[in-house]
């Protein structure tokens, strides 16, 4: 058997400061997730550990661990002594990183419940070290990474209620994104600025989204009423205040049918 994988890599060219990726069936007959790097391709599991792995008998080694802490209340009636160690720790690291790359290929995939779950299965994991390690370092090493993984989070949210054909829901996720990165605590910050890049993407995404999102009429015509006033068009301003008393009453009327019990 031929092991050199040098044909493949020839079919799929590399592409620099992209991120490439497409989902094959394997021999098991599961589906697979193959991600181009610029020395060769890293090969996923689509669920599960991305490695395949089971350690312990678990889907990923944070459910071991997790586990485990259950156990330990059970057995000491609380969890005030349960800690992790350092190799705990690092391992624990070295398994998001695994879903890291695989929440990166879903996102170029389009499969964004895949990003979400990836991205809240990391979050737990950050939240799960900065509560159990011993070690100081070992609590916060992760904590730089935590604004990236919340905005993919909005970001993958955002871009599957747009699929949905609902951009207010779309606009809704973004600006909780960034809602949840500007009260980051954590690491020594003090709240994130405007200033950081995962703010300015999803900001940068909202700005596309109000595009997308009908404008209501009846603050389009208060804004020309408001207009109307300024330049002191008074004739005009009587004009729109009247359209909107009527828009007003047609909208009530609309919402009291909407909210009307069915057979009354």
């Amino acid at each position: 058997m031929n092991l050199d994988i040098r044909d493949i890599l020839d079919d799929w060219p590399y592409e620099p400061g992209q991120v490439t990726a497409r989902k094959i069936r394997g021999h098991d007959g599961k589906d697979k997730i193959q991600m181009r790097l610029d020395l060769g391709l890293l090969q996923m599991e689509a669920t599960g550990r991305p490695d395949g792995l089971r350690p312990h008998g678990f889907e990923s080694l944070l459910d071991y661990h997790e586990h485990c802490l259950e156990q330990h209340r059970l057995h000491r009636s609380g969890e005030d002594d349960y800690e992790l160690d350092s190799q705990a720790c690092e391992s624990l690291r070295t398994e998001s990183v695994m879903f890291y790359h695989r929440y990166l290929a879903e996102y170029v995939l389009e499969d964004f419940e895949g990003v979400e779950r990836d991205t809240i299965r990391n979050l737990r994991l950050m939240d799960f070290c900065l509560r159990y390690a011993k070690e100081p370092l070992d609590k916060y090493i992760l904590e730089q990474y935590r604004p990236y993984v919340l905005m993919m989070r909005a970001r993958a949210r955002s871009r599957k209620a747009l699929r949905d054909g609902d951009p207010k829901a779309a606009m809704s996720a973004v600006r909780r994104g960034i809602h949840e990165i500007q009260a980051l605590r954590s690491f020594g910050r003090e709240g994130m600025s405007d200033g950081s890049g995962e703010i300015a993407v999803l900001q940068a995404m909202a700005k596309d989204i109000e595009a997308q999102i009908p404008v209501d009429p009846i603050r389009k015509l208060r804004h020309a009423l408001a207009e109307a006033v300024r330049q002191e068009n008074y004739e005009e301003a009587a004009a729109i205040r009247d359209r909107i008393n009527q828009a007003v009453a047609e909208k009530r009327v609309r919402d009291s049918q909407e909210t009307k019990p069915k057979g009354a």
